[in-house]
């Protein structure tokens, strides 16, 4: 058989702990769940912050989605552009439509925007419970759930709920909480306080139903390798 790597997806958790430099987590989870519109596998997709300072992240992240240039991708002042496909809005209006339904609240977005191509709305959820879709499912565009915890125990519990285990990220400014949380996701690559993966120099991959294998790094030549061990006595 052939040796194969797989990379197949993930629903990243963003958590943002109460000691967090909140600036440095909105600039950089912001930018990073509307680039491409959301459809980078390694988007963070669950946003999960302490609820001490959930309000203030909520209406953070909700300027910053309502304050992004949305169009035309050749344009300079353009900051996000479209989805892929139209089978990509409906898929992306259906999981806010279902989050809704369930009791979710649109704090900011939630349409097609215009009526020619395929441009969403960033989107800003709260109260989305945990069997809507998106809080299962990976959403694949402009859409942030943002869901308050309450202890360390309760997130990690709530990160690591899923199958999928590709990417998390975590905020602290906290070297013990950096170092317990790291420890305790369950997936393959996890940045701290930064965006740090998806490197040539390092391994990209997830576990669980996230991917077999690894791209990158070292890591990443072993399935094109066979391993071969030869002996020999003495002549």
């Amino acid at each position: 058989m052939k040796l194969v790597t797989m990379e197949l997806g993930g629903h990243s958790p963003a958590i943002v702990f109460e000691d967090a430099d909140l600036d440095v987590a909105l600039n950089i989870l912001s930018m990073n769940k509307y680039r491409n519109a959301g459809q980078v596998c390694v988007s963070p997709t669950r946003f999960l912050v302490h609820e001490s300072v959930y309000d203030k992240f909520v209406s953070g992240f909700k300027e910053v989605s309502q304050n992004l240039t949305v169009g035309d991708g050749l344009l300079p002042d353009t900051k996000m552009g479209p989805l892929a496909h139209d089978r990509r809005l409906e898929a992306i209006d259906e999981f806010v439509k279902d989050a809704v339904k369930r009791g979710g609240k649109i704090e900011t977005g939630g349409e097609r925007k215009g009526n020619k191509g395929y441009f969403y709305e960033p989107t800003v959820l709260t109260d989305v419970p945990l069997d809507a879709r998106i809080m299962n499912e990976e959403p694949f565009g402009p859409v942030a759930p943002i869901t308050p915890f309450k202890s360390f125990d309760d997130v990690v519990e709530e990160a690591n709920r899923l199958p999928y285990g590709l990417a998390a990220y975590a905020y602290t400014n906290s070297n013990k909480t950096a170092e317990a949380i790291g420890s305790a996701l369950s997936s393959g690559m996890v940045s701290i306080n930064h965006h740090g993966l998806a490197m040539p120099e390092t391994p990209f991959g997830g576990i669980g139903e996230s991917g077999y294998g690894k791209e990158g790094g070292v890591e990443g030549i072993e399935a094109y390798l066979q391993t071969k061990f030869i002996t020999q006595a003495n002549i």
